[in-house]
């Protein structure tokens, strides 16, 4: 055989197994990429995403659109050529697997948590969109869980409400472990209770609950220290003046509640929020209107610009990143608290551009 024809095989042989190589050995990295985006004002799936009912709304016009990022499962092993092209590809990113699912999370303890993150961040929408437009929410303590074997466990319960502890009146979750903690581990604790059934009972009724008990839990050791618990998580439960339904399946996580936040004002005020333009955004919020930085943003930037938008509300934290990268056509918009939102959404209406706030690369 010539050299030439030899050397041309052996190369070959050589190309063909790295490139076996590269499908064959896995490596620890996953993959983002843009998801679709969801116009809160309008339907998913035939439904409305925003449904309010008992007050008055009004037409809307445009788009607020709430951005996802598509993951891969934490079962999934990406091999090496997955990996170089996603990192030579303008809409992927490759990040550390343990970015991702850390400390072995299974996706299916990941779909859970992003679930509960979820639900949370629509209440605080709700919360932070009645607040700016001056209707008031009612707030209350609640037992959010009972850890399983601990001493409250059959004694409190999920969703009752803690008026008192101690015979000391509670009105944030703090309050609860500042109160239980000043005793000595094996001492009693008395919680001045609500039951969630009569709770529930007397919210649907529109009345406040008449009924309440005093319930005894004797406190233990923590695991990791000295101070004393008795085993619940205290949170925090809302009473609404009127319904405010969101709908949206199959997705999770914190980063569209400012979305619906914006959604609710929209629809709960005269005139388009927007003035028709179309606007997309993300940004997790507290019950207070505080935005919060999110993770992903440069795929959510472009599944924005890829879907139509022409302005992004963009959380101040995420601003660096944001703008070393923004897609062509989107201008971003800084945001720290739904107030600021709703005011550059206004100025963007009236088309003062110049006015809006902007992101500048860190």
């Amino acid at each position: 055989m010539p050299r030439r024809t030899a050397t041309m095989l052996a190369s070959t042989l050589a190309l063909i197994a790295l490139l076996c190589a590269g499908v064959l050995i896995p490596v620890p990295y996953a993959e983002m990429s843009p998801g679709p985006t969801v116009n809160t004002l309008g339907d998913s799936e035939g439904e409305p995403v925003l449904r309010i009912s008992g007050q008055e709304t009004y037409r809307t016009a445009g788009n607020l659109n709430m951005t996802t990022v598509r993951v891969t499962g934490a079962e999934y092993r990406m091999n090496l050529v997955e990996a170089v092209a996603g990192w030579l590809a303008d809409d992927i990113v490759v990040v550390p697997h343990d970015t991702l699912y850390p400390d072995g999370k299974t996706e299916e303890q990941s779909t859970q948590e992003n679930a509960e993150e979820f639900s949370q961040s629509q209440e605080s929408a709700r919360v932070a969109a009645l607040r700016q437009l001056n209707i008031p929410v009612a707030s209350r303590v609640v037992v959010s869980s009972v850890q399983k074997g601990s001493p409250a466990e059959g004694k409190l319960h999920a969703g009752d409400v803690i008026k008192e502890v101690d015979g000391t009146a509670v009105r944030e979750p703090k309050d609860v472990a500042e109160i239980v903690t000043k005793r000595s581990p094996g001492r009693p604790v008395d919680f001045t209770i609500v039951p969630a059934k009569d709770a529930a009972a007397a919210e649907k009724a529109g009345r406040e609950p008449t009924v309440s008990e005093k319930i005894t839990v004797t406190t233990k050791r923590a695991e990791d220290g000295g101070r004393a618990i008795v085993g619940i998580q205290a949170g925090t439960d809302h009473t609404f003046p009127f319904k405010i339904d969101i709908k949206l399946d199959d997705v999770g996580g914190p980063s569209a509640g400012l979305m619906f936040a914006l959604g609710i004002v929209d629809k709960l005020t005269p005139g388009a929020l927007t003035g028709g333009h179309f606007v997309a955004g993300t940004g997790t919020i507290d019950d207070n209107g505080k935005v919060g930085p999110i993770g992903g943003i440069d795929m959510k930037l472009v599944g924005a610009r890829d879907a139509g938008a022409k302005y992004f509300l963009t959380p101040a934290a995420n601003c660096p990143a944001a703008a070393s990268d923004t897609p062509d056509g989107l201008t971003l918009i800084k945001v720290e608290t739904i107030r600021d939102a709703v005011r550059s959404l206004q100025k963007v209406q009236k088309g003062d551009t110049a006015a809006l706030p902007s992101c500048t690369a860190g």
